[in-house]
């Protein structure tokens, strides 16, 4: 199970953006991160505003980073 932390709505006018994330990546995988390929996978995905567009540009997924401090799991390796 792959985990992520992305906003389930756009913050300024509440549209659903969560389910985007993974095909936003795909496009961007697929375009080779070339100059315009947000733009392209923008207007694939719908994303007419620029506050949804937003949601999807800036996010920087921080879990993997995250889960170096989970505690439980820690405590689960030391205990095997």
């Amino acid at each position: 199970v792959e985990a992520m932390i992305i906003p389930v709505r756009c913050f300024t006018c509440n549209k659903t953006v969560g389910h985007m994330w993974r095909r936003y990546l795909e496009i961007l995988e697929t375009e080779g991160h070339e100059e315009g390929a947000e733009v392209l996978a923008f207007e694939e995905l719908g994303l007419k505003r620029y506050c949804c567009r937003r949601m999807l540009l800036t996010h920087v997924d921080l879990i993997e980073k995250l889960m170096v401090y989970n505690t439980l799991e820690h405590a689960e390796m030391q205990d095997a």
